[in-house]
């Protein structure tokens, strides 16, 4: 398996490679708009041909590529079930399994950051969390139809329940880490770390945080798989 993190500096997103070497089939998850280039251009040196982009909810802090590189490559853009996206290619339900070559994705609910929400079981052994579960954090809940103990109940019975080798890679990060496992998190989230449910619930609906600063534009853009409307 071909496997490479993608970094976008500016929104502290990571989108994801996921090829078959033999094959050349390709998946991208949570394309970055202003990072299509470099997307095409590697995908391009590795004589790949894309056939997903995935994402893992509608996103609030950036624009997704999807759109552009459907357009671009032919590819299918994929989002999951109950997503407001009507210009997706078609939906991905709780459970469904991708195949690229030999490659399975496997899509696993976990909401609670946002209504509709997937994390992706990467051939058994890893798995990209999106915004739901980060490296000793979580997403928030306070925007988007979020729900702090939805968030809980999913990152506790979902995600929590994979072996604890499992490798996991997060949607973001914002303090230079790059992966983890989840017998880490589930040792040293802090922000799970000995809180019940409701204790869980409390402090993140005490957290106050800012709204992200492309969120009056990203949210309806990436309705539109990442169509910006210009202004008349």
């Amino acid at each position: 398996m071909l496997f490479r993190q993608l970094f976008d500096q500016e929104t502290w997103t990571y989108t994801y490679l996921i090829a078959d070497a033999e094959t050349k089939e390709a998946a991208l998850v949570d394309p970055v708009i202003e990072q299509v280039e470099r997307d095409l251009k590697l995908i391009k040196e590795l004589e790949l041909t894309l056939k997903y982009c995935l994402e893992t909810h509608v996103h609030a802090d950036h624009i997704t590529g999807t759109g552009k590189l459907r357009e671009l490559t032919d590819c299918e853009g994929i989002v999951p079930e109950n997503a407001q996206v009507a210009c997706a290619s078609r939906l991905i339900e709780d459970g469904e399994r991708l195949k690229v070559g030999d490659i399975e994705i496997q899509a696993i609910s976990t909401l609670g950051h946002t209504d509709s929400h997937m994390a992706y079981r990467v051939n058994g052994d890893r798995v990209l969390t999106g915004d739901a579960l980060l490296i000793r954090g979580c997403g928030r809940t306070d925007f988007q139809s979020g729900d702090a103990g939805t968030l809980y109940d999913s990152i506790t019975q979902r995600l929590f329940t994979l072996p604890d080798d499992t490798w996991v890679y997060p949607g973001h990060d914002y303090r230079g880490q790059t992966i983890s496992t989840i017998g880490e998190e589930k040792r040293w989230n802090p922000r799970l770390l000995g809180r019940s449910r409701e204790e869980f619930i409390k402090f993140m609906n005490s957290l106050n945080l800012p709204d992200p600063k492309k969120i009056m534009e990203a949210v309806p853009a990436n309705e539109r798989c990442g169509n910006v409307l210009i202004a008349a």
